[in-house]
C-alpha cells in the first residue's frame, strides 16, 4: 500500500509542476548564467557569430592549416580553430599567437579540407580574449 501512496503523491506533485509551468511566465536566466561563468572567461557569441557557428566548428584537427600557414607559435593552428569553443584557459595564448607576424590565415583556410574560415575564428578569439 505504501508504494501505491507514493505513486499517487508523485503523480499529484508532477501534475502541480506541469500546471505551474503552464500558468507562470518563464523567466530569463541568461544574466545569472553569464554571472556564474564570468570568472571562467566564458562570454556569449554575438548574434552574427552564432549564425556562422556551424561553419566555424567543423575543424577536424588534421593540421593542414598549420602546414599551409607555415606558422610556429605557442598554439597550433588546429587548436586555434576550436579554442574559442572549449579551451578557455588557452584563449589568451591563442590570441597572442595571432599577434605580431601575421599568420597566413587565408592560405590556411584554403588548405582546410572542411573549409573552416580561420580569419573569422581568429577574430572571435581576439574578441573573447580581450574581454
Amino acid at each position: 500500500m505504501a508504494r501505491g501512496d507514493s505513486l499517487v503523491k508523485l503523480a499529484f506533485a508532477y501534475g502541480v509542476h506541469l500546471t505551474r509551468r503552464r500558468l507562470t511566465r518563464p523567466r530569463s536566466q541568461v544574466a545569472k548564467l553569464l554571472e556564474t561563468y564570468a570568472h571562467d572567461g566564458i562570454r556569449p557569441l554575438l548574434p552574427e557569430e552564432r549564425e556562422r557557428h556551424p561553419q566555424l566548428i567543423g575543424c577536424i584537427n588534421c593540421g593542414l592549416c598549420a602546414l599551409a600557414a607555415a606558422r610556429i607559435g605557442s598554439v597550433r593552428l588546429p587548436d586555434l580553430a576550436t579554442s574559442y569553443m572549449r579551451l578557455y584557459a588557452r584563449l589568451g595564448e591563442a590570441a597572442s599567437d595571432l599577434s605580431g607576424d601575421s599568420p597566413e590565415l587565408g592560405a590556411a583556410s584554403a588548405a582546410c579540407p572542411v573549409g573552416v574560415p580561420l580569419d573569422e575564428v581568429a577574430a572571435i578569439v581576439r574578441r573573447l580574449a580581450a574581454g
